[in-house]
């Protein structure tokens, strides 16, 4: 994709639980418009239609106690299966891409908006990194990652190799990114490497 618009385009990648949400808080907070493509995924949930394939699919196993579709359910069944993963993808990647790109027109045509940032957990996965005009890679230790994941109650141990090894390798992510930001210390410590960065980027804008 071509790196269209007047406003820069920022996209964040980095491991699972390394910190992606935060620095695209950050860059909130300096003025940026954040595309979240998991809150967006979540909402299409919603919908009957996408809920409808996916219980065709996964059967409604995958269905909570309210009828919804359970994001927890889910990951289970797709997290254990790549197959299952691509599945899901093929049903949810088009239509969140699609709202994305609906999203970034619209922040075009705001001027308070200084840059849009995608936070995207498969932002090159699905080859976007190539729609950003900059990338930046969110380096965390995996131990860090993993005491996250913990808390959150999202994974343990083998939840987290699972997850990154149906993803691109963190060392490919690193290479693609234009710049690195450090995310094993305190959020003021990231905040201030996040200023920096977005100085930068606004200057060469």
């Amino acid at each position: 994709m071509e790196k269209e618009g007047s406003k820069p385009v920022i996209g964040i990648v980095g491991g699972v639980c390394s910190g992606k949400s935060t620095v695209a808080a950050e860059l909130a907070k300096l003025g940026c418009a954040v595309i979240d493509a998991d809150e967006i995924a979540h909402q299409l949930l919603e919908d009957e239609r996408l809920r409808g394939r996916i219980v065709g699919l996964f059967g409604e196993g995958v269905l909570g106690s309210q009828g919804k579709v359970s994001r927890s359910k889910l990951a289970e069944i797709v997290f254990a299966d790549a197959g299952k993963l691509e599945s899901l993808d093929a049903i949810l990647h088009p239509p969140v891409l699609a709202r994305v790109e609906e999203l970034i027109g619209r922040y075009e045509g705001q001027p308070e908006v200084r840059a849009i940032v995608l936070d995207m957990p498969l932002l090159v996965e699905v080859g976007w990194d190539k729609r950003c005009n900059y990338v930046i890679f969110v380096d965390c230790g995996e131990q860090t990652r993993l005491e996250r994941g913990l808390k959150t109650g999202l994974f343990g141990a083998a939840g987290l190799k699972i997850r990154e090894n149906l993803q691109i390798s963190l060392d490919k992510k690193r290479r693609i990114a234009d710049t690195i930001v450090d995310n094993n210390s305190d959020l003021s410590y990231l905040s201030g490497q996040i200023a920096d960065i977005f100085s930068s980027i606004t200057d060469k804008g």
